[in-house]
């Protein structure tokens, strides 16, 4: 199992606490990736967002490419996974874009395509906002591309959204053939542009039953396309470690108690523009990206174990969210990471 994190860009990922201790600024997303690279943590996901959608709009957010260009030359090791919506870019500018930053990186950058979902958001940044089925043909565009002018000399491309004509971009990447692509999706039409375009899945916080079926429903998609079999499996997981399992519960009372609504500004497109297949409660929506939904609530050996069920499910990457960020990640890393070799080491002996 690898272990990710969210990069908290907006002060972050609780809509019922105010105040999270975690600070909307360079120099405290610097601290928090400098010391998971010193804890073992392997990646982190950058969200691209120009509203806070979880303390409330009127809140502040960082722009993500600029934070990952500051953030990949600030580091050695970890990689960088750069959100990024099609419907804010110029394929060909983010292809050369993405190029620079890998280079900056050596190679550690990496792209996790959205389709987007937040019509709000795209009227007040000049996004172009379609229906559902649209913006994924789009990111089909999109995606194709990124990927002809990372690998040809001459690229030239004539889709329904995006032309190019004989575009030639130097260096190319440093990962061959192309930048990693990662992408998550639930609707119909997103599971068929994954299997055809993008290296990793990546979903939303579920229950075990529900991840296993994603993941083995992925392989048979990838495996029609004629396609090579996904490289990485991530999901998203909020993380409540503590001492005992009753300090644990209280803490998950304390953060799902609806106080007021200002954060909740997305939920209504979130839930009726995208297509999702599990009904979205409020107390799931407290947290970011289902987070809850996964259950790594618990003393390090309770959420060790579960841990372990999900990697015999298949997942591979756990991009984690806790609060306050910093404190929280280090707790996991000296108290679960060790008890899931541990248990694991027993399981196979």
């Amino acid at each position: 199992m690898k272990y990710g994190f969210w990069m908290p860009v907006f002060g972050g990922w609780l809509r019922n606490v105010e105040d999270e201790n975690m600070p909307t600024t360079f120099e405290y997303t610097k601290k928090v990736i400098q010391s998971a690279e010193k804890w073992g943590y392997e990646a982190t996901l950058i969200l691209e967002l120009y509203l806070n959608d979880i303390k409330g709009v009127k809140k502040g957010t960082l722009e993500g490419w600029a934070l990952s260009a500051a953030l990949a030359a600030d580091t050695e090791k970890i990689e960088i996974i750069q959100a990024i919506r099609p419907i804010y870019h110029n394929p060909a500018v983010t292809a050369k874009r993405a190029a620079t930053i890998d280079h900056i990186s050596n190679g550690r950058f990496t792209l996790n395509v959205v389709s987007g979902w937040w019509e709000e958001e795209a009227k007040q940044y000049g996004g172009d906002f379609t229906s559902h089925e649209e913006r994924y043909d789009r990111t089909a565009e999109f995606v194709e591309i990124l990927k002809g002018l990372w690998t040809e000399e001459t690229f030239s491309y004539k889709g329904k959204f995006y032309e190019v004509e004989n575009t030639h971009l130097f260096p190319k990447p440093v990962q061959k053939p192309t930048i990693k692509l990662y992408a998550g999706g639930e609707s119909e039409k997103g599971k068929q542009v994954i299997s055809n375009y993008c290296d990793a899945y990546v979903m939303h916080g579920g229950t075990v039953d529900e991840v296993k079926a994603k993941i083995e429903d992925m392989k048979k998609r990838r495996e029609e396309a004629g396609k090579e079999p996904l490289e990485t499996f991530g999901m998203a997981a909020y993380v409540i470690c503590r001492d005992t399992e009753e300090e644990a519960l209280a803490e998950l009372e304390r953060i799902t108690a609806v106080k007021d609504m200002s954060g909740y500004a997305g939920f209504k497109d979130f839930t009726t523009k995208s297509k999702l297949e599990q009904k979205l409660q409020l107390q799931d929506y407290s947290v970011s990206n289902r987070g809850l939904r996964p259950n790594l609530v618990g003393t390090p050996e309770q959420i060790a174990k579960r841990i372990l069920e999900y990697e015999e499910a298949g997942v591979n990457l756990l991009l984690l969210q806790s609060s306050p960020q910093l404190e929280e990640m280090e707790r996991f890393a000296k108290e679960v990471m060790p008890k899931v070799e541990e248990l694991r080491g027993a399981l196979t002996k």
